[in-house]
């Protein structure tokens, strides 16, 4: 008697745990691809400002931070990759700082939320 008033409970259980597991399972995905997308932006920022602080050319430097970033190279091509300089408007003059900024608009997996922009920021010293 016992155990003929607990059928079905399991399957009930499970259909009550689906989907919080599935959800779970999701959001670490999303979490790990952003992680990795952000990793990628200041990786690609912090080469624009190396290659901004040795060449003084931005059209370089430019070329140094999307090739830093392969993957999100489609979206880098609308040009969401901007300069700017502590001291002086054009070039890099030496002891002055150069700030890459990268911006990229993440769109997600699952579609639930986003898409979220995030974005990378690179600086080093000119001539150093």
């Amino acid at each position: 008697m016992y155990r003929e008033s607990e059928r079905g409970a399991a399957a009930v259980e499970f259909a009550l745990l689906v989907p919080i597991l599935i959800v779970l399972v999701f959001g670490i995905m999303e979490f790990g691809r952003a992680y990795s997308v952000q990793m990628s932006l200041a990786n690609a920022a912090r080469e624009g400002a190396r290659s901004m602080a040795i060449t003084k050319n931005q059209d370089t430097a430019r070329t140094a931070a999307k090739n830093a970033a392969l993957h999100l190279s489609p979206a880098l091509e609308n040009g969401n990759i901007t300069f700017s300089l502590t001291a002086g408007t054009s070039g890099c003059p030496t002891n002055a700082q150069t700030t890459v900024n990268i911006s990229y608009n993440l769109s997600t997996m699952t579609g639930i939320v986003g898409p979220f922009t995030m974005t990378g920021r690179g600086t080093m010293l000119c001539g150093g």
